[in-house]
Protein backbone atom coordinates (compact mmCIF):
# COMPACT_ATOMS: atom_id res chain seq x y z
CA UNK A 1 0.00 0.00 0.00
CA UNK A 2 1.42 3.50 -0.78
CA UNK A 3 2.28 5.63 2.17
CA UNK A 4 0.52 8.91 2.34
CA UNK A 5 1.93 12.40 2.36
CA UNK A 6 3.14 13.49 5.95
CA UNK A 7 1.95 17.00 4.82
CA UNK A 8 -1.07 18.01 2.84
CA UNK A 9 -1.89 21.38 1.67
CA UNK A 10 -4.89 22.53 3.58
CA UNK A 11 -7.49 23.58 1.41
CA UNK A 12 -7.10 27.40 1.55
CA UNK A 13 -3.86 26.83 -0.20
CA UNK A 14 -4.63 23.74 -2.11
CA UNK A 15 -7.64 25.59 -3.41
CA UNK A 16 -7.62 29.68 -3.24
CA UNK A 17 -10.16 31.40 -3.74
CA UNK A 18 -10.05 34.62 -5.42
CA UNK A 19 -10.55 37.76 -3.13
CA UNK A 20 -11.56 40.77 -4.68
CA UNK A 21 -11.65 42.62 -1.73
CA UNK A 22 -8.67 41.25 -0.28
CA UNK A 23 -6.21 44.40 2.14
CA UNK A 24 -4.49 43.02 4.79
CA UNK A 25 -2.50 39.84 5.04
CA UNK A 26 -0.60 38.44 8.13
CA UNK A 27 2.02 36.32 7.94
CA UNK A 28 4.10 34.60 11.02
CA UNK A 29 7.00 32.90 10.98
CA UNK A 30 7.28 30.90 14.42
CA UNK A 31 10.57 29.09 16.12
CA UNK A 32 12.12 27.90 18.95
CA UNK A 33 13.41 30.92 20.32
CA UNK A 34 11.88 33.55 18.60
CA UNK A 35 8.08 34.63 16.78
CA UNK A 36 7.89 36.95 14.23
CA UNK A 37 4.72 38.83 12.12
CA UNK A 38 4.11 40.96 9.52
CA UNK A 39 1.29 42.51 8.11
CA UNK A 40 1.23 43.28 4.74
CA UNK A 41 -1.10 46.15 3.36
CA UNK A 42 -1.52 44.50 -0.83
CA UNK A 43 -2.90 48.28 -1.99
CA UNK A 44 -0.12 50.30 -0.65
CA UNK A 45 2.67 47.02 -0.18
CA UNK A 46 3.17 48.79 3.33
CA UNK A 47 4.99 46.68 5.77
CA UNK A 48 4.16 46.05 9.80
CA UNK A 49 6.44 43.73 12.23
CA UNK A 50 6.20 42.98 15.58
CA UNK A 51 8.62 40.29 17.32
CA UNK A 52 7.86 37.73 20.37
CA UNK A 53 9.37 34.86 21.96
CA UNK A 54 9.33 31.23 21.05
CA UNK A 55 6.30 29.46 19.55
CA UNK A 56 7.45 26.07 18.49
CA UNK A 57 5.19 23.78 20.23
CA UNK A 58 8.49 21.14 20.97
CA UNK A 59 9.81 23.64 22.96
CA UNK A 60 7.27 25.98 25.36
CA UNK A 61 4.13 23.80 24.49
CA UNK A 62 0.96 24.30 22.72
CA UNK A 63 -0.94 26.58 24.56
CA UNK A 64 2.08 28.80 25.56
CA UNK A 65 2.94 28.90 21.71
CA UNK A 66 -0.63 29.15 20.84
CA UNK A 67 -0.56 32.75 23.37
CA UNK A 68 2.83 34.04 21.61
CA UNK A 69 1.80 33.49 18.26
CA UNK A 70 -1.36 35.65 18.46
CA UNK A 71 -0.25 38.28 20.79
CA UNK A 72 2.55 38.82 18.02
CA UNK A 73 0.33 38.74 15.57
CA UNK A 74 -2.22 41.64 17.43
CA UNK A 75 0.74 43.68 18.31
CA UNK A 76 1.44 43.79 14.25
CA UNK A 77 -1.90 44.22 13.24
CA UNK A 78 -2.17 46.92 15.73
CA UNK A 79 0.82 48.44 14.16
CA UNK A 80 -1.02 47.98 10.85
CA UNK A 81 -3.96 49.99 11.92
CA UNK A 82 -6.24 47.16 11.69
CA UNK A 83 -7.41 44.04 13.51
CA UNK A 84 -8.20 40.59 13.34
CA UNK A 85 -11.77 41.54 11.85
CA UNK A 86 -10.58 43.64 9.07
CA UNK A 87 -7.67 40.51 8.24
CA UNK A 88 -7.94 38.93 4.67
CA UNK A 89 -6.39 35.77 5.31
CA UNK A 90 -3.43 34.48 7.80
CA UNK A 91 -0.68 32.11 7.68
CA UNK A 92 1.65 30.75 10.63
CA UNK A 93 4.41 28.85 9.78
CA UNK A 94 5.41 26.51 12.56
CA UNK A 95 8.22 24.99 14.00
CA UNK A 96 8.02 21.15 14.93
CA UNK A 97 7.45 18.19 14.14
CA UNK A 98 3.88 18.22 14.73
CA UNK A 99 1.48 21.71 14.27
CA UNK A 100 -2.34 20.12 14.65
CA UNK A 101 -2.54 20.99 18.19
CA UNK A 102 -1.51 24.66 17.43
CA UNK A 103 -3.70 24.76 14.40
CA UNK A 104 -6.72 23.32 16.94
CA UNK A 105 -5.62 26.27 19.51
CA UNK A 106 -5.46 28.68 16.94
CA UNK A 107 -8.58 28.08 15.23
CA UNK A 108 -10.54 28.04 18.63
CA UNK A 109 -9.51 31.45 19.07
CA UNK A 110 -9.81 33.22 15.89
CA UNK A 111 -12.18 32.34 12.31
CA UNK A 112 -10.58 29.07 11.03
CA UNK A 113 -11.68 30.41 7.83
CA UNK A 114 -9.11 33.02 8.05
CA UNK A 115 -6.30 31.74 9.61
CA UNK A 116 -4.53 28.60 8.41
CA UNK A 117 -1.11 27.02 10.16
CA UNK A 118 1.49 25.10 8.39
CA UNK A 119 4.36 23.33 9.61
CA UNK A 120 7.59 26.27 8.56
CA UNK A 121 8.79 23.65 5.85
CA UNK A 122 5.64 24.99 3.82
CA UNK A 123 6.37 28.76 4.22
CA UNK A 124 10.28 27.39 2.96
CA UNK A 125 9.01 25.70 -0.14
CA UNK A 126 6.32 28.94 -0.51
CA UNK A 127 9.45 31.27 -0.36
CA UNK A 128 11.94 29.09 -2.70
CA UNK A 129 9.00 28.53 -5.74
CA UNK A 130 6.12 31.60 -5.40
CA UNK A 131 3.59 28.76 -4.34
CA UNK A 132 4.92 27.08 -7.44
CA UNK A 133 6.03 22.94 -8.41
CA UNK A 134 9.56 22.70 -6.69
CA UNK A 135 11.06 22.54 -3.84
CA UNK A 136 12.03 24.21 -0.70
CA UNK A 137 14.74 22.47 1.88
CA UNK A 138 15.76 24.10 4.91
CA UNK A 139 18.90 23.78 6.56
CA UNK A 140 19.00 25.72 9.60
CA UNK A 141 19.40 24.47 13.23
CA UNK A 142 17.58 21.72 12.01
CA UNK A 143 16.24 20.34 8.38
CA UNK A 144 13.29 19.48 6.50
CA UNK A 145 12.49 19.21 3.21
CA UNK A 146 9.18 19.65 1.42
CA UNK A 147 7.82 20.03 -2.32
CA UNK A 148 4.70 20.64 -4.38
CA UNK A 149 4.40 18.45 -7.77
CA UNK A 150 2.31 19.82 -10.78
CA UNK A 151 -0.51 17.59 -10.21
CA UNK A 152 -0.81 19.20 -6.65
CA UNK A 153 1.02 16.01 -5.10
CA UNK A 154 2.87 16.98 -2.28
CA UNK A 155 5.33 14.70 0.01
CA UNK A 156 7.71 16.10 2.70
CA UNK A 157 11.25 14.02 3.87
CA UNK A 158 13.08 14.78 7.16
CA UNK A 159 12.21 17.05 10.13
CA UNK A 160 12.06 14.36 12.41
CA UNK A 161 14.43 16.84 15.13
CA UNK A 162 17.79 16.30 15.99
CA UNK A 163 17.28 13.02 18.04
CA UNK A 164 15.73 11.00 14.77
CA UNK A 165 17.17 13.31 11.78
CA UNK A 166 17.86 16.56 11.37
CA UNK A 167 20.70 15.36 8.70
CA UNK A 168 22.63 18.07 6.54
CA UNK A 169 21.45 20.71 9.60
CA UNK A 170 23.49 22.94 11.67
CA UNK A 171 23.10 20.50 14.54
CA UNK A 172 23.99 17.52 12.43
CA UNK A 173 27.25 19.57 11.33
CA UNK A 174 28.00 20.47 14.92
CA UNK A 175 27.59 17.17 16.82
CA UNK A 176 29.23 15.07 13.73
CA UNK A 177 32.17 18.10 14.42
CA UNK A 178 32.48 17.15 17.96
CA UNK A 179 32.71 13.11 17.21
CA UNK A 180 35.75 13.96 14.74
CA UNK A 181 37.82 16.00 17.29
CA UNK A 182 36.79 13.24 19.81
CA UNK A 183 38.05 10.73 16.99
CA UNK A 184 41.54 12.92 16.91
CA UNK A 185 41.99 12.41 20.23
CA UNK A 186 41.64 8.67 20.97
CA UNK A 187 43.44 7.78 17.64
CA UNK A 188 40.76 6.48 15.61
CA UNK A 189 40.38 9.27 13.81
CA UNK A 190 42.30 12.32 11.25
CA UNK A 191 44.10 15.13 12.88
CA UNK A 192 42.05 18.02 12.69
CA UNK A 193 41.74 21.47 13.03
CA UNK A 194 37.99 21.15 14.90
CA UNK A 195 39.44 19.68 18.06
CA UNK A 196 41.12 22.89 18.84
CA UNK A 197 38.24 25.26 17.41
CA UNK A 198 35.91 23.12 19.54
CA UNK A 199 37.73 23.70 22.91
CA UNK A 200 37.91 27.46 21.73
CA UNK A 201 34.32 27.54 20.89
CA UNK A 202 32.81 25.71 24.47
CA UNK A 203 35.39 27.15 26.19
CA UNK A 204 36.65 24.21 27.73
CA UNK A 205 40.15 22.87 29.35
CA UNK A 206 39.66 20.29 26.66
CA UNK A 207 38.19 17.91 24.02
CA UNK A 208 37.19 15.34 26.77
CA UNK A 209 35.48 18.09 28.72
CA UNK A 210 33.74 19.12 25.37
CA UNK A 211 32.31 15.69 25.59
CA UNK A 212 31.52 16.01 29.45
CA UNK A 213 29.35 19.12 28.70
CA UNK A 214 27.62 17.38 25.82
CA UNK A 215 26.28 14.97 28.83
CA UNK A 216 26.36 16.40 32.00
CA UNK A 217 25.40 20.24 30.93
CA UNK A 218 23.59 19.05 28.80
CA UNK A 219 24.85 21.39 25.70
CA UNK A 220 21.44 22.45 24.00
CA UNK A 221 20.41 22.04 20.12
CA UNK A 222 21.00 25.46 19.37
CA UNK A 223 24.56 25.25 21.30
CA UNK A 224 25.90 22.62 19.32
CA UNK A 225 24.19 23.99 16.04
CA UNK A 226 26.10 26.76 16.84
CA UNK A 227 29.83 25.31 16.67
CA UNK A 228 29.00 24.57 12.69
CA UNK A 229 29.98 28.26 12.16
CA UNK A 230 33.50 27.07 13.26
CA UNK A 231 32.84 23.78 11.15
CA UNK A 232 32.62 25.95 7.84
CA UNK A 233 35.62 27.94 8.92
CA UNK A 234 37.74 25.06 9.00
CA UNK A 235 36.84 24.06 5.96
CA UNK A 236 37.15 27.01 4.01
CA UNK A 237 41.15 26.88 5.31
CA UNK A 238 41.14 23.40 3.79
CA UNK A 239 40.72 21.44 6.74
CA UNK A 240 40.21 17.91 4.65
CA UNK A 241 38.01 16.79 7.79
CA UNK A 242 35.53 20.21 7.67
CA UNK A 243 35.40 19.58 4.14
CA UNK A 244 34.26 15.87 4.39
CA UNK A 245 31.43 16.73 6.64
CA UNK A 246 30.17 19.26 4.40
CA UNK A 247 30.31 16.84 1.18
CA UNK A 248 28.27 14.09 3.99
CA UNK A 249 25.55 16.65 4.64
CA UNK A 250 25.45 17.84 0.93
CA UNK A 251 24.76 13.87 0.01
CA UNK A 252 22.42 13.29 3.22
CA UNK A 253 20.07 16.51 2.41
CA UNK A 254 20.55 15.59 -1.38
CA UNK A 255 18.87 12.49 -0.74
CA UNK A 256 16.20 13.90 0.73
CA UNK A 257 15.34 16.68 -1.91
CA UNK A 258 15.68 14.01 -4.57
CA UNK A 259 13.13 11.95 -2.88
CA UNK A 260 10.74 14.93 -2.45
CA UNK A 261 11.22 15.55 -6.49
CA UNK A 262 10.31 12.14 -7.10
CA UNK A 263 7.72 11.67 -4.94
CA UNK A 264 5.75 14.47 -6.50
CA UNK A 265 6.34 13.84 -10.29
CA UNK A 266 8.78 16.56 -10.48
CA UNK A 267 11.59 14.26 -11.57
CA UNK A 268 11.63 10.84 -12.66
CA UNK A 269 9.83 8.76 -15.42
CA UNK A 270 7.02 10.51 -16.15
CA UNK A 271 7.80 13.49 -14.82
CA UNK A 272 5.15 15.67 -15.83
CA UNK A 273 6.63 19.87 -14.66
CA UNK A 274 5.92 22.65 -16.30
CA UNK A 275 8.80 25.25 -17.51
CA UNK A 276 9.70 22.10 -19.67
CA UNK A 277 10.27 20.07 -16.91
CA UNK A 278 12.86 22.26 -15.24
CA UNK A 279 11.50 23.12 -11.36
CA UNK A 280 13.05 25.36 -8.57
CA UNK A 281 14.76 23.70 -5.41
CA UNK A 282 15.34 26.62 -2.89
CA UNK A 283 18.02 26.30 -0.33
CA UNK A 284 17.23 28.19 3.19
CA UNK A 285 18.53 28.38 6.54
CA UNK A 286 21.64 29.41 8.01
CA UNK A 287 24.29 26.62 7.52
CA UNK A 288 24.03 27.34 3.94
CA UNK A 289 25.74 30.61 4.74
CA UNK A 290 28.71 28.60 4.57
CA UNK A 291 28.62 28.66 1.06
CA UNK A 292 30.30 26.75 -1.62
CA UNK A 293 31.61 24.47 0.29
CA UNK A 294 28.07 22.97 1.36
CA UNK A 295 26.11 24.70 -1.71
CA UNK A 296 28.35 23.45 -4.51
CA UNK A 297 27.91 19.77 -3.86
CA UNK A 298 24.51 19.56 -3.04
CA UNK A 299 23.79 21.22 -6.45
CA UNK A 300 26.00 18.41 -7.83
CA UNK A 301 24.15 15.46 -5.99
CA UNK A 302 20.98 16.97 -6.41
CA UNK A 303 21.60 17.31 -10.44
CA UNK A 304 23.53 14.23 -10.92
CA UNK A 305 19.85 12.50 -10.37
CA UNK A 306 17.76 15.68 -11.56
CA UNK A 307 19.70 17.21 -14.52
CA UNK A 308 16.47 19.42 -14.76
CA UNK A 309 16.46 20.69 -11.34
CA UNK A 310 17.29 24.54 -10.89
CA UNK A 311 19.26 24.38 -7.41
CA UNK A 312 19.61 28.05 -5.78
CA UNK A 313 20.04 29.38 -2.45
CA UNK A 314 17.07 31.57 -1.60
CA UNK A 315 17.74 34.27 0.80
CA UNK A 316 14.03 35.85 1.81
CA UNK A 317 13.53 36.12 5.17
CA UNK A 318 11.12 32.98 6.63
CA UNK A 319 8.38 35.39 7.27
CA UNK A 320 8.44 35.99 3.84
CA UNK A 321 6.93 32.80 2.98
CA UNK A 322 4.26 32.51 5.51
CA UNK A 323 2.94 35.76 3.25
CA UNK A 324 3.44 34.59 -0.21
CA UNK A 325 1.11 31.85 1.16
CA UNK A 326 -1.71 34.28 2.84
CA UNK A 327 -1.70 35.91 -0.72
CA UNK A 328 -1.79 32.65 -2.57
CA UNK A 329 -5.04 31.49 -0.26
CA UNK A 330 -7.10 34.60 -1.49
CA UNK A 331 -5.61 34.49 -5.10
CA UNK A 332 -3.29 37.12 -5.10
CA UNK A 333 0.70 36.89 -6.49
CA UNK A 334 3.37 38.70 -4.78
CA UNK A 335 6.15 40.10 -6.50
CA UNK A 336 8.95 37.62 -4.46
CA UNK A 337 12.12 40.08 -4.97
CA UNK A 338 9.96 43.34 -3.74
CA UNK A 339 8.79 41.13 -0.88
CA UNK A 340 11.95 40.44 -0.24
CA UNK A 341 13.31 43.74 -0.38
CA UNK A 342 10.65 45.17 1.62
CA UNK A 343 10.74 42.88 4.68
CA UNK A 344 14.74 43.29 4.81
CA UNK A 345 14.55 47.09 5.11
CA UNK A 346 11.30 46.68 7.64
CA UNK A 347 13.63 44.30 9.45
CA UNK A 348 16.94 46.25 9.36
CA UNK A 349 14.61 49.08 10.29
CA UNK A 350 12.99 47.17 13.45
CA UNK A 351 16.56 46.22 14.23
Amino acid sequence: MAAEPLIRLPSALAHPQHRADARFLLGVDGGATKTLAAVLELGTGELHMAHGGPSNEDTVGARAAVDTLLAVADEALGRAGTSRRELTTAVLAIAGTDTAAISHQVHACTDAEQWVVVNDVVAAWAAATGARPGVGAISGTGSNVFGVGPGGQTWRTGGWGHLLGDEGSGYWLGIQSIKAALRERDGSGRPTALTEAAVAFFGASSVEAVADLVYSRPLSKAEIAAFSVDTARAADHGDEVARELYARAAAELGSQILIVARRTGLSGEGAAASAGGRFPVGLLGSAFKAGAVFVDPLVAAVRASAPDARVSPVHMAPVGGSLLLAAHACGHELDGSELSRALDAALAGAG
